[in-house]
């Protein structure tokens, strides 16, 4: 698979794997760790993760500037070190007060300030590798690897942060109950129910907890909060990995063969010739409107970490039997997101010796998940955060298959253009909201609830559904964007265009809070609808500039 790469690409997937790991178990518990600690509403949660996520996305904007002044290594190396310092303060343990919002809000501030500075420009050190032309011919299915690594690191992360909260709140004599966490909040402040009351009563009954109902309320909010910092403590050990792997093997990266490659390439870009202004113009008009309508996606997709998350804990059911709970077992999901990459290079494989390799060793494969899957448990309890292991393994599973489909249709010069990709995506966003209105006919409104978990439970099917939809959607989009907007950028402006491309993302985080504030004011399928109907619009505003935006990318 490295074949034809240099040594570089899989230093920097490491580290990014590594990285990312850490970033994605924390945020698959922020938003829970959030509403436990401090009790706050959806709407004033959904504030938190959006600002955080729209600041992550912003950064990277700065981070480049400053790295074309001190140099793309200074800037890795110290935003790991800013990073590790905003995740040491999230996993100190602090009491609900004054002081532990302040430090919350710093150690937001330090992640998304470190991130800024590491992520784009470790894409940089591994696009400079590609300038050397003995690699240039591999510089997609490069990137296409990069992402890879993202999303392995990313699938991981749900399950380790339930292990470690199922763990730690074992160690005191809890489970994880969904309940819990708004109703202890609402006998503490005064403002619970005697129903929720007697409810909550039952559950701490259930946890051989008998005495003051007060007492468990805090004891549970604290452990709770508790297992979570535990889970942001991921964090640092997984950086620890990511700056051990860079350092150790920064020359790959950084080294003489990389340098020369890079001053290369700025002596090509000195050297291509100039656009007309009319040119420019019609190149930044166009990557401007594809900037617009991605804002769109990017609040549609990341509604896994707030409404896709609150339905996964208020309307889902979380216990799971039959063939759906191995889609809860991370190693299941490993195991055959590898067996798709062995049957593809079974299909590829030329002589019979490779066939039989990789033949065997899919059946290996297929037989270690059965083997996992007969010995689980007939029932299984699943906690929120668990839903968001999918859409990265629906991403390492499908990206040979998405890249096989259009690898044929380019052959037979079919081949979709990117800003067509992007209104598909759009178009197939839009069907991943469908499946949730489905979903919610019927269903209580959050505003109905109290606080407390649906009477009516769901499939967790329905969600899976939803994020394997939109996985699909952001193949489309995301690295075909990232595509576009390399190739049609003027040369001078393509750093400052790439940096609009993270803003456009940002803008699209911070626009993706609508629905946690709209969360406990409208009928469940309402959200659903707004975001399918932005998607939908967004597509035909792709398709009816389609002409436009393919005759920017060829002039």
């Amino acid at each position: 698979m490295l074949k034809g790469h240099p040594i570089g690409l899989l230093v920097a997937s490491l580290a990014n794997m590594g990285e990312r790991f850490g970033y994605y178990t924390m945020l698959a518990i922020f938003l829970l760790f959030v509403q436990a600690k401090f009790g706050f509403s959806a709407a004033t949660t959904g504030q938190f993760y959006a600002i955080f996520l729209a600041a992550v996305y912003f950064m990277p904007v700065f981070g480049g500037m400053l790295a074309d002044k001190i140099g793309f290594d200074k800037c890795v190396i110290t935003g790991v070190s800013i990073m590790f310092a905003g995740y040491v303060l999230l996993a100190i343990p602090t009491a609900a007060s004054t002081l532990g919002m302040v430090m919350m809000i710093a150690a937001l501030l330090l992640i998304a300030l470190g991130t800024g500075l590491f992520k784009g420009n470790l894409q940089v050190l591994v696009g400079n590798l590609y300038d050397d032309p003995k690699y240039a011919a591999n510089r997609d299915s490069a990137f296409s690897l990069f992402y890879m690594a993202i999303n392995i690191g990313a699938m991981f992360a749900p399950s380790a942060a339930t292990a470690i909260t199922n763990y730690f709140l074992g160690q005191n004599g809890l489970t994880y109950n969904a309940n819990v966490p708004p109703l202890a909040h609402q006998l503490l402040n005064g403002t619970i129910t005697p129903e929720n009351s007697s409810k909550l009563a039952e559950i701490a009954a259930s946890m051989n907890n008998s005495g003051d109902l007060s007492t468990f309320a805090s004891f549970y909010l604290e452990k709770l909060a508790t297992a979570y910092n535990l889970g942001f403590a991921v964090a640092c050990v997984s950086l620890i990995f990511s700056i051990t792997i860079y350092l150790t093997c920064r020359k790959t990266l950084t080294g003489t063969a990389a340098k020369k490659a890079d001053k290369e390439s700025a002596s090509q870009n000195a050297a291509a010739p100039e656009l007309t202004p009319a040119q420019t113009k019609e190149r930044m008009v166009a990557l401007f409107m594809v900037f617009a309508v991605v804002i769109f996606f990017w609040m549609a997709f990341h509604q896994n970490g707030s409404s896709l998350t609150f339905f996964a804990r208020d309307y889902t059911e979380s216990q799971v039997s039959g063939p759906l709970k191995a889609g809860f077992n991370i190693w299941i999901l490993a195991i055959l997101a590898a067996a798709v990459y062995t049957i593809f290079a079974f299909i590829k494989a030329t002589a019979a010796k490779g066939r039989i390799i990789f033949g065997l060793a899919t059946l290996a494969l297929l037989g270690g998940a059965y083997a996992l899957f007969a010995g689980m448990a007939e029932s299984i309890h699943i906690l929120p955060q668990e839903f968001q292991q999918f859409n990265p393994f629906f991403v390492v599973a499908l990206t040979p298959i998405s890249m096989a489909i259009f690898g044929a249709l380019a052959k037979k010069n079919k081949e979709p253009s990117a800003p067509k990709k992007i209104g598909l995506g759009m178009f197939v966003a839009a069907l991943g909201y469908l499946v949730m209105m489905v979903a919610s006919m019927g269903l209580m409104a959050p505003s109905e609830l109290n606080g407390t978990v649906s009477p009516q439970l769901v499939t967790p099917t329905y969600l899976i559904s939803t994020y394997l939809v939109l996985t699909f959607a952001e193949l489309l989009l995301s690295p075909m964007g990232i595509s576009f907007v390399s190739k049609v950028a003027p040369p001078k402006y393509k750093g400052m265009m790439m940096g609009f491309w993270f803003a456009a993302t940002a803008i699209g985080n911070y626009l993706s809070s609508i629905p946690s504030l709209l969360w406990n004011n409208v009928p469940l399928w309402v959200n659903w609808t707004i975001l399918m109907a932005l998607c939908v619009i967004s597509g035909l505003v792709m398709f009816a500039m389609l002409k436009k935006l393919e005759a920017a990318t060829n002039s």
